[in-house]
């Protein structure tokens, strides 16, 4: 197989092929154009998205010319793939501004790499397509019951698809073609989420005349618990860190399955499969705090790795550098005067309202200062704050607030 294939097939990434041996011995022949798209539905990727990126270092770093496409055109539609309703409408304005924000991301990302890298934008094809033109050059190799015959749209089918999203197919299709008209693309790789649609652009280039491409999927990565990657307690795991705090980032890590360790290693880090081996043998819980700052540190940088890594040494180890700790500042007088225990969960951000906090008190899940408290009408004084007017409030086994006094 061909090294830079073995490579991500070594590491978990490879799903299904349209023809895995072809692909292989045309890489053999030398460097391939391939690509990845997505469309910018919101402000930030989630790290669910973060798989097919991945794959994409790996592809440059052995050589490979890549193409991310930011579907600007697309997301003026909306994937019916992997949703069970049509997606909110965003203006042209909202999904220009995520477009930008997300091509920031990954270009951060992408780092040295980028060299390697061709940013595009469909809208560029699609906003001033003539729709008569379209149907009669491109929707005329589409079998509608081929397209009802793919996953996706048997899903939607059954809870209901709009004709608009049913479009969606023909517009990737298209830009697999455009891709390969404009910059040789032969390759186009994505979720499995993405299958249909992939294998109907290979169609349409054939069909096209433009010889023989390739599409590679790779698995949506779900937990040993089979909760879907990238799912938190408080929502999708963005990398926008205003979304996602890096340290609320580098936590989700440290706590995984030991199960996951060293599968996510493989797809989220770049270190060597004999080093994640020898990681994964020994200490499960030095390997998580690794996979933790390892990936932090692909996503945020050094800097923001290392400085979460101290913030949970010293929220959960000891030693460590409290001001790293999520902090939260609070008047001095408040706990002078007394505060309910309830408010104070919900002021630290622990709990988004006073039933949730309530809750958790009752539960035996709140901690103040380390001591238990299961009455939810206690009220915490500044008998509980340290000789530096602080205190360390915690959410269960994995959360946890600094609370910084002051005086105004």
């Amino acid at each position: 197989m061909n090294k830079a294939l073995k490579i991500l097939q070594e590491r978990g990434f490879i799903q299904q092929c349209t023809d895995l041996q072809a692909l292989s011995d045309r890489m053999d022949k030398g460097q391939i154009a391939f690509y990845t798209g997505t469309d910018p539905t919101g402000p930030s990727l989630h790290i669910g998205h973060m798989v097919p990126i991945f794959a994409l270092k790996h592809l440059c770093r052995e050589g490979h010319k890549g193409v991310v496409l930011v579907g600007g055109g697309t997301s003026r539609i909306g994937d019916p793939s992997g949703k069970t309703e049509m997606r909110k409408m965003l203006s042209y304005d909202e999904l220009d501004k995520n477009a930008a924000s997300i091509q920031k991301q990954i270009e951060k990302f992408l780092a040295e790499d980028i060299k390697n890298v061709r940013f595009v934008n469909n809208k560029d094809w699609l906003a001033d397509l003539n729709y008569i033109d379209f149907l009669r050059d491109i929707g005329s190799h589409f079998s509608v019951n081929k397209m009802l015959s793919f996953e996706a749209y048997k899903k939607r089918m059954e809870t209901g698809l709009s004709f608009l999203e049913f479009n969606y197919q023909l517009l990737q299709s298209y830009d697999f073609l455009m891709l390969n008209q404009k910059y040789n693309v032969e390759l186009q790789i994505g979720g499995d989420d993405q299958w249909g649609n992939m294998v109907a652009g290979s169609d349409l280039i054939r069909r096209k005349g433009g010889g023989e491409v390739f599409a590679l999927t790779f698995p949506l990565v779900t937990r040993a618990d089979g909760q879907k990657m990238g799912k938190s307690e408080k929502g999708a795991l963005f990398l926008d860190k205003e979304m996602t705090p890096v340290f609320d980032f580098f936590q989700y890590w440290r706590n995984v399955d030991d199960a996951d360790v060293r599968r996510f290693m493989l797809l989220f880090t770049f270190l060597p499969i004999e080093e994640i081996d020898r990681i994964c043998a020994g200490n499960i819980n030095e390997a998580k705090e690794r996979l933790a700052w390892e990936v932090t540190k692909e996503i945020h940088g050094k800097d923001e790795a290392d400085t979460a890594l101290a913030g949970a040494k010293a929220a959960f180890g000891g030693g460590g550098d409290k001001s790293a700790m999520p902090t939260v500042e609070m008047n001095r007088t408040v706990f002078e005067q007394g505060i309910s225990i309830v408010d104070l969960y919900v002021q630290s951000g622990l709990c988004a309202t006073k039933s949730d906090a309530r809750r958790l008190i009752e539960q035996g899940g709140a901690l103040v200062a380390g001591e238990s408290v299961t009455d939810f009408k206690a009220v915490i004084t500044a008998a509980a704050l340290d000789e530096t007017g602080e205190l360390i409030l915690r959410a269960g086994k994995k959360r946890f607030s600094r609370i910084v006094t002051c005086s105004v």
